[in-house]
């Protein structure tokens, strides 16, 4: 079995022995993520679309069902425990591919996240992460998949560093402060909002992460029948986000007060920090564009885990209908993603 089946029969026993167990509501919209909480970085439009009301506004109720990993969202939407999930595209295209589940992604509130490398001060190069211990949410995690890229881009051999799963990107910050391992991927926000910093650098910054590892890296996506029988539903939820990224775009301070709201944790003056270095990263259009896409596709087929497996078309795992209809309600903003004509 592929890494990525064992884990997501590991999800669906935790889904089906969990509290999703509960018979879905019909007046409900479920969209399933994999952030515990509000994260620094665009996708938080999804929180705060339930928060301000945007989701409301388009006359969609929605709820929010937090899991750990792709894999258990995964599990959850398979097992009608969710109508949207926002997952990995790499999971996506592995289940289309095996024939797992037939989903469409519709829609990607935060298509490239904003990592960077942390390190000791000691490592001074990416080389230099040849035998260090590196801190990953898991094997396989997008985390991981896109590091293990900007490692090769940079002439560095990602086989000859030790991985060590930790989790969620709070614990690998937290285990890079306490010294447990030697550097890990975090989004700038996480980076910003560590308490301690001594002893460590920004070995990768987040514009050279991006040119190592150019690929969407979440989408929502909702199973085929799911597309049919609520598509009022989605296209009312892919209203709303846009709407909401357009606003952050255009008013970063919109974003920061609803984040001091959510994350009282977190310095204000971080969270400003973080609203400018977001200015052309919300998802205005979307988020999917087809060139990225199939760049994305790709790429993704030049790892191990893809090896004798059928490509899959555009088609059988992207749906830009919704997208398409939206955008000729609201019309297109100049402000950021192209949207696939």
């Amino acid at each position: 079995m592929t890494k990525l089946m064992r884990l997501l029969a590991l999800g669906v026993a935790a889904v089906l022995a969990g509290p999703l167990s509960a018979p879905a509501e019909a007046a409900t919209f479920k969209l399933i993520t994999t952030d515990l909480t509000p994260q620094l970085v665009p996708n938080s439009v999804m929180d705060l679309a339930v928060t301000l009301g945007y989701f409301k506004r388009e006359g969609v109720d929605v709820e929010l069902v937090r899991v750990q990993q792709t894999p258990s969202a995964i599990a959850a939407l398979m097992a009608g425990q969710g109508d949207m999930a926002n997952i990995a595209v790499d999971s996506a295209l592995q289940l289309v591919a095996r024939n797992q589940m037939k989903i469409k992604a519709v829609l990607s509130p935060d298509k490239s996240l904003p990592y960077l490398v942390a390190a000791k001060n000691a490592i001074t190069t990416v080389k230099g992460l040849e035998g260090k211990n590196f801190g990953i949410g898991r094997t396989g995690s997008l985390d991981h998949t896109l590091t293990m890229m900007v490692m090769r881009k940079s002439g560095t051999d990602p086989d000859k560093v030790q991985y060590v799963g930790v989790g969620q990107p709070a614990d690998r910050a937290s285990a890079l402060m306490a010294g447990a391992i030697d550097a890990t991927t975090v989004s700038i926000g996480v980076w910003l909002s560590m308490p301690k910093k001594d002893g460590l650098h920004v070995l990768v910054d987040q514009a050279t992460y991006y040119a190592g590892a150019p690929v969407v890296a979440k989408v929502n996506v909702v199973r085929d029948d799911v597309l049919q029988s609520k598509r009022a539903e989605i296209t009312a939820v892919t209203t709303a986000i846009i709407k909401a990224s357009r606003d952050f775009a255009t008013n970063p301070k919109m974003w920061v007060d609803a984040m001091v709201v959510a994350r009282p944790d977190v310095a204000r003056s971080d969270l400003e920090a973080l609203a400018e270095a977001f200015k052309y990263s919300w998802s205005v259009n979307g988020g999917l564009n087809k060139d990225d896409l199939q760049t994305t596709t790709n790429t993704d087929y030049e790892g191990p885990d893809y090896k004798d497996l059928r490509k899959v078309s555009f088609d059988e795992w992207v749906d830009l209908s919704i997208i398409q209809s939206v955008l000729k309600s609201v019309g297109v903003s100049p402000l950021s993603d192209k949207p696939t004509a």
